[in-house]
């Protein structure tokens, strides 16, 4: 069994599993019917997406500081409890099924779910 970090949209693994969408927003011009058939998300799951305001942070860091006010604030927005539990959810998950988790981004690196990689594996996750 095994969690998956994604890019949404992209080609899914082989038993990739469930596909949950951490985004604050559904993709723009798709029919909701064909989320799943066009590889976007399974589940729609935007608790795990940063706010608006942390978002904007992320879309416009440019320097390593600016990057690193990003991974603090997101990093404080995931530490609440409903979030906290969420994590706590499918880092206990990981070790029962396969399913991914994803955002738009094309580089992780630069992309909160380069920090949800990091929650889950810091809570026990079984990652790929």
């Amino acid at each position: 069994m095994v969690l998956r970090i994604v890019r949404l949209g992209t080609p899914r693994a082989a038993d990739e599993g469930l596909r949950i969408g951490t985004v604050r927003r559904p993709p723009r011009g798709v029919p909701k019917t064909e989320f799943a058939s066009q590889n976007w998300y399974d589940v729609w799951y935007p608790n795990l997406a940063p706010s608006v305001e942390t978002m904007k942070m992320a879309q416009h860091a440019t320097t390593p500081a600016e990057w690193q006010a990003f991974v603090k604030h997101f990093r404080h927005e995931m530490a609440a409890p409903d979030a906290s539990r969420s994590l706590d959810v499918l880092a206990a998950l990981s070790h029962q099924t396969n399913f991914s988790v994803g955002c738009y981004c094309e580089d992780e690196s630069h992309c909160h779910r380069s920090i949800l990689r990091e929650l889950l594996r810091e809570k026990g996750a079984k990652l790929e």
